[in-house]
This record gives structure tokens, sequence and C-alpha cells, in this order.
């Protein structure tokens, strides 16, 4: 009986309205915590994942060797690898796909790939017109390792640090 009086009168002051104002009310002279986002940019973790990359070893060379881990791994089937044998015996790849409009971002290729050779960079702004734009082919995801190459190595020093 005393729970029904107390809910008819909360509903009758409108209660709920006045905690809602009094919440807002709180925040409303506080320092605002808002990014102007093109200017201002939040830090980022080393560890971040965005746009892939393919890297290269310091002589040049590519450092994928066609094994097909990130391929066998990627729950999103978002990546195609086509691989032939080169004159010395090694096996490197002639075609190495990642359809970004299938990848989840989950970095299970970049952490089954046992010569480091694909990455997630820190590169998040970038959009696709159409469809093929988001295709990120064996050529595009090494100009994009050769332009970020000195932050991948950066932010593999410090990972190593926390392993």
């Amino acid at each position: 009986m005393i729970n029904n009086v107390k809910n008819y009168i909360q509903s009758l002051f409108l209660w709920e309205l006045l905690k809602g104002l009094q919440l807002t009310g709180r925040y409303l002279f506080k320092r605002k915590i808002t990014v102007q986002y093109p200017e201002e940019k939040t830090p980022q973790s080393h560890r971040f994942r965005g746009l892939h990359a393919l890297r290269r070893y310091p002589n040049g060379e590519e450092r994928c060797i066609a094994c097909k881990l990130c391929e066998a791994v990627c729950p999103a089937v978002a990546i195609t690898i086509e691989s032939e044998p080169r004159d010395d015996g090694s096996r490197r790849t002639t075609r190495y796909d990642i359809d970004l409009t299938k990848c989840i971002f989950c970095g299970f290729c970049e952490e089954s790939c046992p010569v480091d050779s694909i990455v997630e960079t820190r590169i998040f702004e970038y959009h696709g017109e159409n469809r093929d734009d988001l295709l990120m082919t064996k050529q595009k995801l090494l100009e994009v390792g050769d332009a970020v190459e000195a932050q991948i190595a950066e932010d593999r020093a410090r990972d190593a640090f926390y392993r």
C-alpha cells in the first residue's frame, strides 16, 4: 500500500524527469570533452588496427613467403593469395588481395604471419567511392607499407616491450 502511494506521488511530480534534469544540470557547466575532429586528434594506441599493409625487408624484398596462414585464419574470408615458386626455389606471392568490404579488422592475419609481413597500420582515414577502391591489391598494400614503414617498425618495437 505504501509503495503504491510512493509511486503515485513520484509519477504526479514527474520524479524521473527531475532526476534526468539534475543529471543534465550537473554536466551543464563542466568542461566539455568534445574533440573537434579534423583539427584535433585523439592519441592512438600503438596496437590500433587500421588499414592493412605489406612490409618489405631492408634490402627491398617483400617479406611474404606465401604460406597462406593469413588466408586460412581469416574469419571473414577477405584475403586471397596466389603464389608460385621462384628460380631460387623460394615461394612468393603473385596475387595478394584483401577485400576491405569483407574485412572485420580482427588482426588474426597479423598474428598468424610468421615473418611479420602483413600488418595493420594506424591509418583509419580512408574511403572508397566504389567497391574497387576498397579492394587492396598487392601493389597497394606494398605502397602503404613503404609509406608508413617507420611507424610500423616503431610500433613493433614498442609492442615487443609488452610481450
